[in-house]
């Protein structure tokens, strides 16, 4: 039997927890770890902890990338969680709940709980905050979400990029920012939890009909047309819901959307490509070993665009095609065109 080493860190810089060992959670330990921040990951593998905390890498999700050495892993929680001044979250969203029941008992009272997803959960329609605050019980000012143009490999990579963190408490938000902020990653601040959080979950589904039409073989002006009508059902949900609009013309909406719609980096993107090039729901998600939130985030935005009168004809197309209904090729009319009668922009 193959014994855990014991969590080893640096006593220098602030302490912090990263709980999920994948592409993005593995690349926020590195962005803390380069910030300075004393960062222990939660790995549920212990091979996956091993491997991060002695060899510095994490090959299962950024291959060729070195990890900083005031970071380290562990697949136990109490000792990952043990003092940590900051707790990012970064597991899937429909386990969010699960995974805070566990940990709840564990998180130091003071800490600053600090959402890295971006989704909505199925059945309770609730934000990765709203989550966050009903399981905990803790004061929404210890919460904070961090949003952006945020493709993990090429952070990892040090490719610099900025992301917007936000609260209701601008000094928590600013704290985190602090924690965060790198020669490579810079931090900005808001306090629109709500128009942050929507536009990291709404510019998923926008990437899955690009990714949809770019497997089809559409070209640039197909691509440009979603991308902009998308911003338009984007903002029109996250207003109708409370958020600012000018959120989504920042770095959680529209800085978010063209990153995650342009790169083949992006889960959602390979999702919808898969869709366009023939393969039904379930092949694409047999074939993806990450999980892409847009394709679990379609039906419980559509449900909360009908409960606020909302119409998101892109994303009902997705849900469309995700179901077999409409055939690939035949959405781009559908996003361009849902009217015969001439609209304002």
């Amino acid at each position: 039997m193959t014994m855990t080493q014991p969590l080893v860190l640096p006593d220098t810089g602030r302490r912090v927890a990263v709980l999920g060992a994948g592409s993005w959670g593995t690349t926020f330990a590195k962005i803390l770890g380069d910030a300075g921040c004393s960062v222990a990951v939660w790995a549920r593998r212990p091979e996956l902890a091993r491997e991060i905390s002695q060899s510095r890498r994490n090959s299962d999700y950024l291959p060729g990338i070195n990890l900083p050495r005031n970071v380290a892993a562990s697949p136990r929680l109490p000792e990952v969680l043990e003092g940590a001044e900051h707790v990012y979250l970064s597991v899937p969203s429909q386990s969010l709940r699960e995974n805070l029941r566990i940990v709840k008992e564990l998180i130091p009272e003071t800490a600053t709980v600090v959402s890295l997803m971006k989704g909505v959960e199925r059945g309770t329609l609730a934000r990765m905050s709203e989550v966050i605050l009903a399981e905990l019980g803790i004061d929404s000012d210890r919460i904070a979400v961090v949003s952006g143009p945020n493709l993990a490999l090429e952070i990892a990579k040090e490719q610099p990029t900025a992301a917007v963190v936000s609260s209701t408490s601008l000094a928590t938000a600013s704290d985190v920012a602090l924690a965060a902020s790198n020669r490579y990653f810079r931090c900005f601040v808001n306090t629109d939890v709500v128009g942050t959080e929507f536009g990291g979950v709404l510019k998923n589904l926008i990437a899955v009909a690009i990714g949809i039409v770019d497997g089809v073989g559409y070209g640039e002006n197909t691509k440009a047309s979603i991308i902009t009508r998308g911003l338009v059902e984007m903002t029109d949900f996250a207003v109708a819901y409370g958020a600012l609009p000018e959120t989504m013309s920042g770095l959680a909406g529209l800085g978010d959307l063209i990153a995650t719609c342009e790169s083949p980096l992006s889960r959602n993107n390979t999702a919808g490509r898969l869709l366009g090039q023939g393969y039904d729901y379930h092949e694409v998600v047999a074939q993806m070993n990450q999980t892409a939130e847009g394709l679990a985030s379609v039906a419980p935005v559509l449900e909360l665009a009908a409960a606020k009168g909302v119409e998101m004809p892109i994303v009902m197309q997705v849900a469309e095609v995700l179901a077999g209904t409409l055939a690939p090729r035949d959405l781009a009319p559908h996003l361009t065109t849902d009217t015969t009668e001439p609209q304002g922009e």
